[in-house]
Parts: structure tokens; C-alpha cells; sequence
């Protein structure tokens, strides 16, 4: 079934989803506003409208007359993100409520629930349930590291393959993953707007490969320069450790680095397969998500 053309509110439209995001709800037929806190330096597709998640206030005039509303914020290179983000997130749903939106749509993270979450998935869990407090449906999707040019996550992968002559890594590039491609992302993101079969459920989406960040890592090196790299594992490399080494061969802020290695030793892999009934399509593989990803960035 596909949703009729409507209003949707894309936040965090300069994002490294939103703005891939946005025109294609365009070319889907959907009136979009383009929410950010500099709505005069906008210069993407769509209506730009000021909001800042974190000044419940500023939501009222961007929600007026919205049918669904897209959260893509996150404040993973801040110390003190799981509390920020779940007073956003709270905020934001209940002015959506309150504007009589329909469907919030949320990009959270994959891994089986539990104790043992790192602060990064746990924090996404609790937006999963406090945007929904002000009782709008919430369609989750959760993904694991997706892969497109300006993606923290593959970042670090492309930076890594690019700038080291070998691989020195720790303990956690053995856990299992299953990336995704960014093109793929906004395909099922788009797919289930204002759908009623997608109102108020938990999908999991990702590619056809589980891979070890490792098998990743040596993919990308393959794709990008034609060969693997020599390993040299450090299994003593601690968290903190393994946070101010990424933020010495990378770009990556040792805060930001720290939060996603912490979900790093997490399993995250799709268990449940439910998404392909309401979005049907075949995703890429990661190695040609990989070929895109340099293709975008300049192949540095």
C-alpha cells in the first residue's frame, strides 16, 4: 500500500540523512518543511522553517499543519547526550501531539534489548518511547553503522582505510554488524510515511551482509585502494584508549568516538525481517554501498 501525498517535517534537514532525505519526499509528491535552527542559511529543496528540538517554544509554528514528522537529532559528541536527548525528544512529542500530527518517524539504533546496551543504544531506546508519551503512533526504524559520505560511523571507517598503511586494531572490531546503505536508509525511511500498516512499530532494517567491523574494514580497503591491509590486533586496547587513538588517525572527537566505541562490543544484526512485507525491495551490498560512499566523497 502507498501513503498519499502530505505535509512532512523533516528535522535535522542539514543532517547526514536529512538532506539525501528531503528531496526524495520531494519527488515522492510530499509538501516538506526542512526544519533547522538557521532556517536563512538553508539552502536545500523544501520549505525552511526554523526549530530547535531543545526549546520546546520554537516547535509550535514548524508542526502547524504537519501530517508527519521525521526525527533525525542525536547529540552523540556531547557528555551529557542521554539526557538532552530524551528532554528533546519528549518535547518534540508532545508539541507534535499537540499540533494533531499523526505519525512520528525515528531513526534508532539495532541490538537485542538489555543491561548490557552501551549509553549510545540505550539513550536510543528511550527516544523510541518518549516521543510517543504525547500519544502520536511511532514508526522505529533501527539500523546498525550506515554507509554514506558524512556518516560519523563510516567516517571513521573510510579514515582509517585511508589513513593507515596497516591496521591496528582492538577486541571490538570482532563483534558482528550489518551495515546499510544511505540510499537504503531513505528508501524505507520514505516508504513508510503516513502508512497505516507502519503506524507505531518497531522495524529493523539493514543489508543483505552481517559482517565483523574487521570484514568491513578490509572490504572498504579493497574497494577504495584494490587490496586488504595487514592486521596487527592490540586486545588490551581499551575503550578509552581506543577513543583518544581514533581521534589521533581520524577527525572524530574523542567525546563522539568514545560513545560509538562503547556500542562497538554490541551485536547489532536484524532478527526480525518484518520491514520487507511493508517496504518490499532488495538492499545493496555493502561492498557497492562502499563504492558509492568514496564515489560521493571524492574517492580522498
Amino acid at each position: 500500500m502507498t501513503a498519499s501525498p502530505c505535509t512532512v517535517l523533516v528535522t535535522g534537514a542539514t543532517g547526514f540523512i536529512g538532506r539525501r532525505l528531503v528531496p526524495r519526499l520531494i519527488e515522492d509528491g510530499h509538501t516538506v518543511r526542512a526544519m533547522t535552527r538557521r532556517p536563512e542559511a538553508y539552502d536545500g529543496p523544501g520549505e525552511a522553517v526554523g526549530g530547535d528540538v531543545h526549546d520546546r517554544a520554537s516547535l509550535s509554528k514548524p508542526l502547524e499543519g504537519v501530517d508527519v514528522a521525521i526525527y533525525l537529532v542525536h547529540s552523540l559528541d556531547d557528555r551529557d547526550f542521554e539526557r538532552k536527548d530524551a528532554e528533546a525528544a519528549r518535547a518534540f512529542g508532545k508539541a507534535a501531539a499537540a499540533n494533531g500530527v499523526r505519525q512520528i518517524i525515528y531513526m534508532g539504533g539495532l541490538g537485542a534489548d538489555g543491561d548490557d546496551l552501551s549509553p549510545h543504544l540505550r539513550s536510543r531506546r528511550e527516544v523510541e518511547s518518549v516521543l510517543g508519551e504525547g500519544g502520536v503512533p511511532v514508526t522505529v526504524l533501527r539500523a546498525a553503522i550506515v554507509v554514506g559520505a558524512g556518516g560519523i560511523s563510516w567516517e571513521l571507517t573510510r579514515q582509517l582505510v585511508k589513513n593507515l598503511p596497516a591496521m591496528i586494531v582492538p577486541k571490538w572490531v570482532t563483534t558482528r554488524t550489518q551495515p546499510i546503505a544511505l540510499e537504503d536508509v531513505v528508501h524505507y525511511l520514505a516508504g513508510v510515511v503516513d502508512l497505516p500498516e507502519a503506524m507505531g512499530r518497531v522495524f529493523e532494517i539493514g543489508g543483505p551482509e552481517v559482517l565483523t567491523y574487521l570484514e568491513m574494514l578490509q572490504v572498504a580497503a579493497e574497494v577504495r585502494g584494490g587490496h586488504r591491509k595487514p592486521i596487527i590486533k592490540v586486545p588490551l586496547l581499551s575503550p578509552s584508549l581506543s577513543s583518544h587513538w581514533l581521534a589521533f588517525v581520524t577527525d572524530v572527537d574523542v567525546t563522539t568516538g568514545r560513545n560509538l566505541i562503547d556500542s562497538m562490543s554490541t551485536e547489532v544484526v536484524v532478527t526480525d525481517d518484518s520491514i520487507r512485507e511493508v517496504v518490499p525491495f532488495e538492499p545493496m551490498p555493502y561492498a557497492e554501498a562502499v563504492r558509492i560512499a568514496l564515489e560521493e566523497a571524492g574517492r580522498p
